[in-house]
């Protein structure tokens, strides 16, 4: 749906972790376990793809609702998917102030988006159609399962830097032969971890300007996902989540990155510096809407 080349960007950067992990393993013994390293990869990132809606509905506590309960979200969402052509997914709420939104599920026919009740007491439905496009196109772009399984290969590789730190320190192998470099190993412990890190988020954020893009689309109203957006950054800040394990595991599919500025630096954020997507979207709103 856009003209740009971030899903090419997003292979490659998805290569870029599979390499990294696999040098690792060609690190380890030689190369020797290199396949072990690689069965490592294909189960986590099975288990990413198979358990992404149900982890991040579990993060937040959310609780499915009716349309009795949430008669403006069903409007909504039944419209803009009639729209796309796509399934309803389930819809959830969030009991948390925190204001925010987030579509999880490894397709269409699995999806579900979840708003929490912050969101739903600051924005107007015409913000909150904005919203519901933006993630409603992370579904049918399948960036659940994207940005799933690039955290959970950058899990592992994390886990793995850390045993190869006390590898380093205390040796490892039965024979000099065995025992690899401790100095390589010492450097792949902390470098590896920060670049699998480094490589999720720019996934991350590639995929954000993409579900801005053609959520503003499917709505045909750029402006009111911007004006959603300004409202979500001074939201957040009054009200942000605490950076527990399990929400920081989930904030890469929220719409907005839901902790305080000093929590997390732009520099390390999953999500694209707001003012740049509100920027891009103004000028969506002074342009054709399909190209």
């Amino acid at each position: 749906m856009h003209k740009h080349f971030n899903g090419l960007k997003t292979a490659a950067l998805f290569g870029g972790i599979w390499a990294l992990l696999l040098g690792i393993g060609a690190l380890v013994g030689g190369g020797r376990f290199i396949w072990v390293f690689a069965l490592i990869g294909v189960a986590t990132t099975f288990y990413g793809y198979w358990n992404s809606d149900k982890l991040a509905i579990r993060a937040m506590h959310a609780y499915p609702v009716s349309e009795a309960q949430a008669p403006a979200m069903y409007r909504i969402v039944r419209e803009l998917s009639t729209a796309a052509g796509k399934p309803m997914p389930r819809l959830y709420i969030s009991p948390t102030e925190a204001p925010n939104a987030f579509a999880t599920g490894r397709n269409p026919q699995k999806a579900a988006v979840c708003c929490t009740e912050g969101i739903l007491g600051l924005l107007d439905e015409r913000e909150l159609r904005g919203v519901l496009g933006h993630e409603l196109m992370h579904v049918y772009n399948r960036d659940i399962l994207t940005s799933s399984v690039a955290a959970a290969i950058a899990g592992v590789i994390t886990s793995i830097g850390q045993m190869l730190m006390f590898t380093s320190m205390f040796g490892g192998g039965s024979s000099e032969d065995d025992r690899p470099n401790p100095f390589a190993l010492l450097a792949m412990s902390l470098l590896a971890p920060l670049a699998a890190m480094l490589i999720q988020m720019a996934i991350s954020r590639t995929r954000e300007y993409d579900a801005d893009e053609d959520g503003a689309r499917l709505t045909g109203d750029p402006l009111a996902l911007a004006s959603a957006l300004r409202k979500l950054e001074s939201g957040v800040a009054r009200a942000p989540l605490a950076p527990s394990q399990d929400i920081v595991n989930a904030s890469h599919m929220m719409i907005a990155s839901p902790f305080r500025a000093q929590d997390v630096t732009r520099f390390l954020s999953t999500h694209p510096p707001m003012d740049q997507r509100i920027a891009r979207l103004e000028s969506m709103a002074g342009g054709p809407l399909h190209r």
